[in-house]
Parts: C-alpha cells; sequence; structure tokens
C-alpha cells in the first residue's frame, strides 16, 4: 500500500493539512485496490493555525519509509523552518520519496534544498519572498501548481486541491481522479500551467449559460469543434466568447477543448484496448499522429508509453 505521511509542525495551515487527509484519507466512491494509507507525521503534538491541537500519528523520521510526502502551508513565513522537519523531508526525498507541498509549504522544501535548480511555484502572493530568500530557486508565480516528477508544488487552497488530485491522477489514473472530484464536487481538472489568477474563479450566476456551454462541449468532444461552433452554440460573438472564457477558467476555448479531449484519450487508454486511430476519432483528435503529438504535449509521454505505464501500475 503506498504511504501517504503529511509532514507537521507548530505553524502548519489547517485548511491545506484537512484537505490532504480528506483527499488522500478517504476511500474513493469507485473501487480502487489499495488505496492511501494516510499517516500524519510530526516531532510532538503542534498547533494547526494557531487554534487547533494536533497529536501526530507517528514521529517525523517515519517519512523516509512513505511513498509520498505532503508539506502542508506554513504560516511562519519569517522564520525558519524547524531544523528537524527539513532534515526529515530531506532525508525522505533521499531514501526515494515524492515530495509535495501545498501552498506556503514550498518554503519548508526550499529550505530542504529540494527546488534549487527547479521550477517551483507558490501563493502568488508570497512568490516574491520565495524567490528572494531562496534564489536559486526558479519561482514561477502565474501556475496552478508544478510537477518536476519527485518534487511538486502547488499555489494556494484551491490550487493545492489541483495538486492533490493531479497526485491521484498519476497513481490511479483519470477515471479514478475524476470519481473523487465529483465526491468533493469540484471541477476534476485544472492544468498546472493555468493562471492562478483569473477575473471570475467562480462564475457569477450570469455566466451560468458559459457552465453549460461546457457541458454541451464536453458530450461532443468527438466531434470536430470550432470557436466559431461554440459562440454558436452560446449565442455570442466569437470575441466575447473567448472574454468569457478567460475570465471564468483562465484559459482560451481552444486549449480547454484540447485538455479535455486529452482526459477523455487518457481514460480510453486506460481502461480500453482500442488503437490510437479509434481514440483519436472518439476524442475529436483526427488521426493517431495528432492524438501522439497532443497528448505528448499535454502528459509530456507517448499514449503508448501511458498505456503500458498505466496497466503495468
Amino acid at each position: 500500500m503506498h504511504t501517504v505521511a503529511v509532514a507537521v509542525a507548530d505553524g502548519v495551515l489547517n485548511f491545506e493539512l484537512s484537505l490532504a487527509c480528506e483527499l488522500f484519507g478517504s476511500a474513493p466512491p469507485v473501487p480502487v485496490a489499495p488505496w492511501y494509507d494516510l499517516v500524519i507525521c510530526g516531532a510532538a503534538p503542534v498547533r494547526a493555525d494557531g487554534r487547533f491541537l494536533l497529536e501526530p500519528d507517528d514521529g517525523l523520521d517515519r517519512l523516509a519509509r512513505a511513498g509520498t510526502v505532503i508539506v502542508p502551508g506554513w504560516a511562519e513565513l519569517d522564520a525558519d523552518p524547524p531544523a528537524d522537519l527539513v532534515a526529515a523531508i530531506r532525508a525522505a526525498h533521499e531514501a526515494g520519496a515524492r515530495v509535495a507541498s501545498l501552498c506556503t509549504g514550498a518554503f519548508v522544501l526550499a529550505a530542504a534544498g529540494l527546488l534549487d535548480g527547479r521550477r517551483a511555484t507558490t501563493h502568488w502572493q508570497y512568490a516574491g519572498a520565495l524567490a528572494a530568500r531562496y534564489p536559486h530557486v526558479e519561482v514561477d508565480p502565474d501556475v496552478l501548481y508544478v510537477d518536476e516528477g519527485s518534487v511538486l508544488t502547488s499555489a494556494g487552497k484551491a490550487a493545492a486541491l489541483d495538486l492533490c488530485l493531479h497526485l491521484v491522477r498519476r497513481d490511479h489514473g483519470a477515471a479514478v481522479a475524476n470519481a473523487v472530484a465529483r465526491r468533493l464536487v469540484v471541477a476534476p481538472h485544472r492544468p498546472g500551467g493555468q493562471a492562478q489568477f483569473v477575473a471570475t474563479p467562480v462564475p457569477a450566476p450570469e455566466d451560468r449559460p458559459l457552465s453549460e456551454l461546457l457541458a454541451w462541449a464536453a458530450r461532443r468532444l468527438d466531434q470536430p469543434l470550432t470557436v466559431e461552433d461554440l459562440a454558436r452554440q452560446a449565442s455570442v460573438s466569437s470575441r466575447h466568447l473567448a472574454r468569457q472564457f478567460r475570465a471564468a477558467t483562465g484559459t482560451t476555448p481552444l486549449r480547454w477543448l484540447l485538455t479535455q479531449r486529452i482526459r477523455r484519450a487518457q481514460e480510453l487508454l486506460e481502461h480500453s484496448d482500442d488503437g490510437l486511430d479509434a481514440i483519436a476519432a472518439a476524442t475529436g483528435l483526427g488521426t493517431a499522429t495528432t492524438l501522439r503529438r497532443h497528448f505528448h504535449e499535454v502528459v509530456g509521454v507517448a499514449p503508448g508509453v501511458y498505456r503500458r505505464t498505466f496497466r503495468d501500475r
């Protein structure tokens, strides 16, 4: 069973801590065997948000035996993180653990040296402080999360959830991650490269037609939809639709469509034996060649490699 260890110390933020416990500690609404074994690790009882007293399940040395270490948000940004916490996280990574920070937990990863020479992110409000304190880190303040393989970082609270769902998707596939997202009543996937700041993070009531449009398009991914098709369905001009999309989702209509097509292709690669031509047709990508090109661009590996890796896993 894959152990997810949440590293805590005084100053841990309750929201990110609770988010990690909810996502990795609760069984998904679809059969998955095995799910994660969640353990909270700390040197002693800690105060979360200065209000809640938390009794860890195990000591910090347990981190080195975990498959994934989660470092929640950190409140004391003007102070160095506890030396024993930093040392334990460094040791866990050296032992082969995947380490992910949520929000300002990136400051702890940076203190451990795990972000040196790597691209990373944190909440946009604190990105400047992270870059100034740790000049060897390539801080990107404009994205939701960054996946560097064995080290991952996320922006603020909602983006922390995006990163946790991304980890579930990496481990168990798109269908399971989508099922978990449905249980949490959140969007099943926001790309890590999406902007942190959008004008309307939660669509206003007047944006309901856009929500209806997204659902309409998602049911027609096998069709060669264009921006003009979407605008016609929404009864607006293409230019107005582009502005609505950017304000509500932080991306463009075509980019959103491509992401949905690739996620659908992932599900088909995971759960069907269809060939690439059939999957390309089912996702509106036309040909296997086009599927390969866009799949590699979005996912980072070829469709065949993704299928073999998922089946082997």
